[in-house]
Order: structure tokens, then C-alpha cells, then sequence
């Protein structure tokens, strides 16, 4: 009897451990990108959504203008990339240039040129995860996954079965090429974000929109 008694505890501790598992793994310093060697482990950020970082003293005050290179996919051997299909690494990469420009034209100019108030951007698409289908939904509500989300939620972490983006971002003085600062992130919507959970890209599309802020914030 002990053995069936016990039997719900060892299955709720199991699926627990799967759900934690399926948060996906954390970003590196991808060995491909420029400021690789010079990142370090976060002492800014505590949200874990920047674990990575290479920070100057710089007055970004300095700088009211901006140049974004076009967006590279990352194509090492380290990247993060969850069975995501060509098309969709496009899609993305498109998603980004236009996000990224929207939410930065509203602190700067657009530079055509290499000014000497200017940043040159540089971002790179390193990883990304679909929502599983269904269970991405589903977890919201079972009595497994909905617990493991509403602490999730509460958290500001990833939640279970939830697709994510990953990506590195450094910023260059225009008119140097002098690398004032560099990072690298992970982006996922709210774990309790019901409608992020609908179609495969929906979580990588709001976790875009939310490192397109995240850059505006660090650059202030």
C-alpha cells in the first residue's frame, strides 16, 4: 500500500523536474561573436535574462544617434536553435531589424552614417525554442504545470512548454569601432501570458518585443 501511497509524489516530483527542464537552457558567450572573450557573468542584472556581459564607463548621454547593422543568425556550432526551421530563423531575424529600429528611433536619430555621436549595433539571432504545441497552453491549467507557472509567473522567469529567443547584442561607438558594451540575452514572455502560449513563434515574437526595450533601457 506504501508504494501506491506514494506513488502521486514521486509522479508530481518527476513531471516537476521535467517542467524545470523544459525552461530550456541559459545563453552563453557564443564562441562566434566578436566580444565572446570579453563577456562575463552579469553583475547588473539579477532577472537572469542578461547573464552575460562586457560593460564600459560610458555616458550614453553622449550618443543621440544610432546605426543597426543588419541582423546576423548565428551559425556556430554552440548556438541555441530548438528545431527551428530556416524560414523561421529569417522571420525572426526580420522581426528583430524592425522591432529593434522601432523601439530605438525613440531614443535616437537613425545615423546613416558613422557620426561621432552615434552607436553602431550590432545584433545576432543565437537561439530560439517554439512553444510546444498544446502542452504550452495546457500547462497553464493542469495541476502539474499550472502551480510551476503561477510561481513562474510571479518570479518573472521561464515558464514550462514556452518558447523563447535568445540573442547578442554590441554596441560600438560609430566613428571609433571602440566596443562600449556587449551582452547576451534570453527573452520569453510572462510564464502566466496565456495568449504567447497560442502558435509556435508567438513566444519568440514577444520575447523580441521585450529585448527591443531591454536595449532601450540599458542604453539609458
Amino acid at each position: 500500500m506504501r508504494a501506491f501511497s506514494n506513488a502521486p509524489k514521486a509522479l508530481s516530483l518527476a513531471i516537476c523536474l521535467a517542467l524545470t527542464a523544459c525552461a530550456g537552457t541559459q545563453p552563453i558567450p557564443y564562441s562566434g561573436i566578436a566580444s565572446s572573450t570579453q563577456l562575463r557573468p552579469s553583475q547588473h542584472d539579477d532577472s537572469g535574462r542578461i547573464p552575460f556581459e562586457y560593460k564600459t564607463q560610458v555616458d550614453w548621454r553622449r550618443y543621440s544617434g544610432f546605426v543597426l547593422d543588419p541582423i546576423a543568425i548565428y551559425r556556430g556550432s554552440d548556438g541555441q536553435f530548438d528545431d527551428i526551421s530556416e524560414d523561421d530563423k529569417a522571420f525572426l531575424a526580420r522581426y528583430m531589424r524592425d522591432q529593434f529600429t522601432e523601439k530605438l528611433n525613440a531614443r535616437f536619430r537613425n545615423s546613416p552614417g558613422r557620426s561621432a555621436d552615434a552607436v553602431r549595433i550590432k545584433l545576432t539571432l543565437t537561439g530560439a525554442k517554439t512553444n510546444t504545441a498544446v502542452l504550452s497552453t495546457f500547462s497553464r491549467f493542469d495541476l502539474m504545470g499550472g502551480p510551476y507557472n503561477a510561481v513562474q509567473a510571479v518570479r518573472g522567469r521561464e515558464g514550462a512548454m514556452t518558447g523563447s529567443v535568445s540573442f547578442a547584442v554590441e554596441i560600438y561607438d560609430a566613428s571609433t569601432n571602440e566596443l562600449l558594451g556587449a551582452y547576451v540575452a534570453k527573452q520569453y514572455p510572462n510564464a502566466g501570458n496565456l495568449k504567447a502560449g497560442i502558435g509556435a513563434r508567438s513566444a519568440s515574437v514577444v520575447g523580441i518585443e521585450k529585448g527591443a526595450d531591454q536595449l532601450v533601457a540599458y542604453l539609458q
